[in-house]
């Protein structure tokens, strides 16, 4: 199916746009590509004069930082911190110089894993993205990696490029990658690898697709790209997944009358800002698991979590916490919000929500976690 049918409604008139720039496209062993940055800046200040909003997720802080200190490798954390402090330093004077030349000014926003899921904070970046945005400035937001332990073990910037597509409700995210887009099988293993233009339904189209590993200069292959683009999907954001290798990518990818890349469909389903936060942006604090009755309840019928249904009761979380639902088996179903502590909820496990008040000395809700501040996982799978 061609993606030239959708492509003047998701993308002709997308106005706010998010666009991630890989290390693999920006940098090889030698460093950073000035040309490609260049090249970067020359698309974006373009698109900014037509009229449209533009924010950067850029990669390439510990490939630049690598080449700057001589380190062919940074296998350690501590490693890793250090090339990414110097790298940053020379990714933004680099991005800064391009548009400069062009008029126009950038800023640089490092995030955490903690400033997208705390509430507080992840206004705070929205708003000051917005505020920046309406000034004219390109936002350039990378991962800060020099703090961010656990984000450089396991997070990655194909990810956080979809959690700020989220955050700023943009239109369309393009992932700018160093391969044509989404292929049939990995081209480094099958010649007779093709790309797949379009995917329709983001989740039925993604099963069995082979993922290859991530390469060596960047921390996601693609694999991480179809989680980013799934995660964008359900907030009703289309995606384009192309190479960042060839003249032009983020030009062609926005032109109305060519296919490039491969196109993801916004999902039919589409979650509410406050469930996609709960599903894609937190991570749980503890466990709770249900006997087989109140799983069947909150799966099938939409119920809230009551104490009754309560099993046993896993790792220490406060009210407000994300908390992860496990059925009789131990399996993960659902994430939400709990309304109790852990200490808490291990009291009142087994009891009806008319005990609670006597069982703890107060009372803030009938429900652990309410059936509006939780996300049912195998609807997303």
């Amino acid at each position: 199916m061609s993606q030239l049918i959708y492509k003047p409604d998701l993308i002709g008139k997308a106005r706010r746009i998010v666009v991630k720039v890989g290390s693999a496209v920006l940098s090889d062993a030698d460093g950073l590509h000035a040309e490609t940055i260049e090249s970067i800046a020359a698309q974006t200040d373009s698109i900014a004069r037509g009229g449209r909003e533009v924010i950067l997720v850029t990669s390439g802080a510990i490939a630049a930082g690598r080449a700057r200190l001589k380190t062919a490798r940074t296998a350690t954390i501590a490693a890793r911190q250090a090339a990414a402090a110097v790298g940053q330093i020379e990714l933004m004077a680099t991005y800064s110089r391009c548009f400069a030349a062009r008029g126009r000014a950038v800023a640089q926003i490092l995030l955490t894993h903690q400033d997208l899921a705390e509430r507080r904070r992840r206004i705070n970046a929205r708003q000051t993205i917005l505020t920046l945005l309406g000034a004219g400035v390109i936002p350039i937001v990378n991962e800060n990696d020099t703090v961010a332990v656990e984000e450089i073990r396991l997070g990655d910037n194909d990810v956080l490029s979809s959690l700020v597509a989220s955050l700023v409700q943009a239109d369309l995210l393009i992932i700018l990658s160093d391969v044509a887009g989404v292929l049939t099988g990995d081209p480094r293993k099958r010649p007779d690898a093709r790309l797949i233009p379009l995917i329709a339904d983001v989740e039925a189209g993604m099963r069995g697709l082979v993922a290859e590993a991530a390469g060596p200069l960047g921390s996601g292959g693609m694999a991480t790209k179809l989680k980013a683009a799934r995660q964008a999907s359900r907030a009703g954001i289309a995606v384009v997944i192309a190479s960042g290798r060839e003249p032009d990518s983020i030009l062609r990818v926005l032109e109305a009358n060519g296919e490039c890349g491969t196109l993801i469909l916004p999902a039919q389903a589409k979650l509410k800002g406050r469930k996609h936060w709960i599903a894609f942006a937190l991570r749980p604090a503890g466990a709770i698991e249900l006997d087989r009755g109140a799983a069947e309840a909150i799966r099938s019928k939409g119920r809230s979590l009551l104490a009754s249904g309560i099993r046993s009761v896993r790792g220490e979380f406060v009210p407000g916490d994300c908390v992860s639902l496990l059925d009789q088996d131990g399996v993960e179903f659902g994430r939400g919000l709990v309304n109790y502590p852990a200490a808490d909820v291990l009291k009142v496990k087994g009891h009806h929500s008319y005990e609670i008040s006597r069982v703890l000395g107060y009372k803030v809700a009938d429900e652990i976690v309410h059936r509006d501040n939780f996300v049912l996982l195998e609807d997303l799978a």
